[in-house]
């Protein structure tokens, strides 16, 4: 039997907000928006043009507060060709939250807190 990767969900509190953040950070392209008939939840689906890999973003109509993110060891990564020049935009987007330069790695936050770590494209 053979699986391959089809989306990564995570929850958020204001879907507008987290799409355009996904735009303006990596790149990601709305693929398509689904909101349940009954109102109680919307989801949306980003993906990067290239794979059929998804980042499915969830907003819970009646989950308004934060969501509890443990100590944020899990997270999503995103490769880029220029790591410098990727760097500086998310510098003045204002969501570095972590740089490792020995390694060449950093990491953004998005604004429900969730981390994304960027790595050069031959990691």
């Amino acid at each position: 039997m053979k699986f391959s990767f089809n989306h990564t969900n995570i929850n958020v509190t204001d879907l507008d907000r987290s799409i355009k953040f996904y735009e303006q950070a990596l790149g990601l392209e709305l693929a398509f928006r689904f909101p349940a008939p009954d109102g109680s939840f919307e989801i949306a689906f980003m993906g990067d043009g290239e794979t059929k890999h998804r980042l499915e973003l969830t907003y819970l109509k009646n989950h308004p507060q934060p969501y509890d993110l443990s100590d944020n060891e899990i997270h999503l990564a995103f490769a880029v060709a220029d790591t410098a020049a990727a760097l500086e935009h998310h510098r003045k987007m204002g969501c570095v939250c972590m740089e490792n330069t020995a390694m060449g790695i950093y990491f953004i936050e998005d604004p429900d807190g969730y981390w994304m770590e960027i790595v050069p494209d031959r990691m």
